[in-house]
């Protein structure tokens, strides 16, 4: 797989988010509870040294149970304080933000001891694209009744969003762009929407995903799609190249939902945006691409 992509603002975003983490206390790292691992940029830990950090696995809801736990598990065993959220639904928000002010109680009382009472909690949230930040964002600050102001000392295109009494939200959260250390990092991206599919060959993204999910969740694949274990077992088993196994049942997939184009021939770019669709909504019900090791 070729991806011929690369985020020429990376720089830039770098510069601002160091800038920006000099005015807030704590950091807020949201990555997707699906692939936790290929959505927390490499840079993260150079560019957060010395902050307070949280992390949210978002889009838990997605994610496979099974592996949720395990994944919040390793997480703090490295030290880190880990939380599922799913800001669609706002499970896991009010968590976050106990945590929040939970990292922040020695700090706010030695501050009181010098005669600074009151100090709010000054908090920035990170993440790359498609892990779900704005929608965590809106959630946190509850948009609709949030509090919207410059603050004194701080530049006019800053903005701090009121959470609650305590905590303000700067309302400047860059984004931070993934690099592609490996093929598997693209390809979880690539499945999960990060990388659009317009830059990428969806048949072949489409292809990899099924491999992956016979593997793993064969029968997800058959309650979705209608189709029997036999008749898996049945295509798998042919003595021909594996790709093309793969690929006939992607052509049987198309069948069941009627994929189908002028004389009777499946439609693969049809079928593949099909099976993506259905993995990145939740239809083929939660699914975790990356194991905690």
């Amino acid at each position: 797989m070729n991806i011929n992509w690369f985020p020429g603002h990376m720089a830039k975003t770098r510069k601002q988010i160091t800038d920006d983490l000099k005015l807030v206390d704590v950091v807020i790292e949201i990555l997707d509870a699906r692939i936790p691992i290929s959505s927390q940029n490499p840079e993260i830990k150079q560019i957060l040294r010395g902050k307070k950090k949280i992390i949210a696995l978002n889009k838990s809801d997605l994610a496979d149970d099974r592996y949720n736990a395990e994944w919040v598990n390793k997480f703090s065993k490295e030290g880190n304080i880990a939380l599922l959220t799913d800001s669609n639904t706002g499970k896991g928000i009010d968590e976050v933000i106990k945590k929040v002010q939970k990292v922040m109680e020695e700090d706010l009382q030695k501050s009181a001891e010098k005669g600074r009472i009151g100090r709010k909690i000054k908090v920035m949230i990170v993440g790359i694209p498609n892990v779900g930040k704005s929608s965590f964002i809106n959630r946190i600050a509850k948009k609709n009744s949030a509090e919207v102001g410059n603050r004194p000392g701080v530049t006019r295109q800053k903005q701090w969003i009121r959470i609650n009494n305590d905590i303000e939200l700067l309302d400047t959260p860059g984004v931070l762009w993934p690099k592609f250390e490996n093929e598997d990092i693209a390809l979880n991206l690539a499945y999960t929407g990060t990388i659009k599919d317009d830059l990428l060959e969806i048949t072949e993204i489409a292809y990899c995903l099924t491999k992956f999910l016979l593997q793993n969740y064969k029968q997800r694949l058959i309650e979705r799609y209608s189709m029997t274990e036999e008749q898996i077992d049945s295509i798998l088993s042919q003595e021909q190249e594996e790709n093309q196994n793969i690929y006939e049942i992607m052509q049987l997939i198309g069948k069941k939902r009627g994929a189908i184009v002028s004389g009777g021939n499946i439609d693969d770019e049809k079928t593949s945006k099909i099976i993506l669709d259905d993995f990145r909504s939740g239809k083929l019900g939660r699914i975790t691409l990356e194991r905690a090791k």
